[in-house]
This record gives C-alpha cells, sequence and structure tokens, in this order.
C-alpha cells in the first residue's frame, strides 16, 4: 500500500492543482456520492451497448483491431519466445511494478483513492476522473473474465501452443484472452493521460500503462495478441465511458473535443500503432 501512495499523491496534486478552481452549487457529501454510485452503474451498461448503436466508421475501427489482433495471433510463438528468452534482462522493479500496479486488489485501491479524495473535497474534476476510473476498470474487469472462459485459450507458460482453445475450462492455464492486467493497468493510463493536452506527456503515461501488459508477455501469462487486443478494449470502453460523462458532469477534461483515431500499420519487418489525439 504504501507503494501506492506517490503515485496517488501525484495525481491528485496534478489534476486538484493543475485546474481552476470549481464553483458549484453545495451539495451533500452523501448525495453526490449516490449521485456518483448510480452514474458508475449506468455508464458500464452504456458502454456495453454501444455496440449497437455503431456504425460503418466504428465497425471499421474495430475490423482493424480483429485484423490486427489476428495478424499478431500468426506469430504469438515467436513473439512469446523471445519476450521470454530475455525475461532476465529486464530489471526486477520493472516486471514487479507490472504485477502489481495490473492486480485488481491494487487498482482499486488507486481508483478508489482518487475517487474518494475527489468527494470530500468537492473537486468536480477529481471525483469525474475517479467515476471514470472505476467505471472503466470495473466494465473491462467484468468484460475480460466473460471472455476468458468463454475462449479458454492456453496460456504460453502452460506449455501448450497458441492455438490451444478450450472454453469454460476452469483452470487458470485456460485463461489467456484477453489480459486482465493488460486491460486495469493501461484502463488507468488512457484514463490519466486525459488530464493533459501535451502529446508527449500522453505518450509518456501511455507507455508506463502498457508495462504491466508486456511484463505477463515476459512471465509467459499471456501472448502478444492478448494484450494487443487488451489495449483497444480498454480505449473503447474509456472513451465510450467518458462520453456518457459529458451528460452527467460539468466539469471535462481540456475543454476538448473526443477524437482520438487508433491505426494499424503493417509493413515489411514492421508493426505498429499510430495514435491521433
Amino acid at each position: 500500500m504504501k507503494s501506492i501512495l506517490p503515485l496517488l499523491l501525484t495525481l491528485v496534486m496534478t489534476i486538484s492543482w493543475g485546474q481552476d478552481p470549481i464553483i458549484k452549487a453545495p451539495k451533500t457529501t452523501w448525495q453526490m456520492f449516490t449521485y456518483d454510485a448510480g452514474t458508475m452503474f449506468t455508464s458500464i451498461g452504456y458502454a456495453y451497448t454501444r455496440p449497437l448503436y455503431w456504425k460503418g466508421p466504428q465497425w471499421q475501427t474495430m475490423g482493424a483491431v480483429a485484423g490486427g489482433t489476428g495478424f499478431l495471433y500468426l506469430f504469438d510463438d515467436q513473439t512469446s519466445k523471445f519476450f521470454r528468452d530475455g525475461r532476465d534482462h529486464v530489471p526486477s522493479f520493472i516486471r514487479h511494478y507490472g504485477e502489481f500496479i495490473g492486480n485488481p486488489e491494487n487498482n482499486y485501491s488507486v481508483t478508489a483513492g482518487v475517487y474518494f479524495t475527489g468527494l470530500f473535497t468537492k473537486n468536480e474534476k477529481l471525483r469525474r476522473t475517479g467515476v471514470l476510473l472505476i467505471s472503466s476498470a470495473s466494465a473491462t474487469g467484468l468484460l475480460q473474465q466473460i471472455m476468458k472462459s468463454l475462449a479458454g485459450r492456453a496460456r504460453p507458460i502452460s506449455g501448450q501452443s497458441k492455438d490451444t482453445f478450450d472454453p469454460f475450462n476452469a483452470s487458470r492455464n485456460y485463461h489467456s484472452f484477453p489480459s486482465g492486467h493488460a486491460m486495469m493497468a493501461f484502463t488507468n493510463a488512457y484514463v490519466i493521460g486525459k488530464q493533459f493536452k501535451n502529446p508527449w506527456v500522453k505518450a509518456g503515461i501511455y507507455t508506463v500503462g502498457l508495462v504491466p501488459g508486456i511484463s505477463r508477455v515476459w512471465d509467459g501469462q499471456h501472448w502478444l495478441s492478448d494484450v494487443a487486443f487488451s489495449v483497444a478494449m480498454s480505449v473503447f470502453t474509456v472513451e465510450a465511458i467518458d462520453r456518457y460523462l459529458d451528460s452527467k458532469y460539468a466539469e471535462k477534461y481540456n475543454d476538448q473535443n473526443k477524437l482520438v483515431s487508433w491505426n494499424l500499420t503493417f509493413a515489411p519487418g514492421q508493426i505498429g500503432v499510430i495514435a491521433r489525439f
């Protein structure tokens, strides 16, 4: 818990001190809490129903994600060997950080801390950030648990090949797709990145958010395609819930339109993701 406090305090000070004072009609703490709790619940439902309203561009984006995941899937055996062979060359504190921050218990300690700080200080931007963190983590957490069971994909560490699927197998060795650690960690990073306008700061935060997912590949717990798909699902979920929260809270991030574009690019000897924000 002690190692969480520096991250929590940094986030609180960044959001609280880096924004203009918020002047709102007074509400009781209990009223704000019940409102936020209800909003968290409805925002998860909103995120899950978005595919019912997708049009051409959204389906094209989802098709690109599916195609990119499928492309990475072709090389999962090779990429898994590459990452696992290089594991011992990675500093242990980076690997441990990836395991720690992607753990649900630790994740909710951070997100709840952000939310309750905003609640008790009556800082709506910080409250909204906490609501977005908790809602997005809950939505992705439930989604990945359902998908793990349905897919039943074998983990690399099980000794099975990338093509091994056994749906509804209760063994954790068959819960590889998608990666819960990657979803949790990148969801947090993507939400925190929204607090900043500078693209280099965003990129740095996103890079840190990718470490837990990659650490799971190092440890043989997930294939690279599992992690890539999980990151995409984190982005979709956060964007959907953030749009929903625009109708529930007066304060918005940086007063900027939520326009984000993630494109997969493939070239000889090159695989990449281009983000425009």
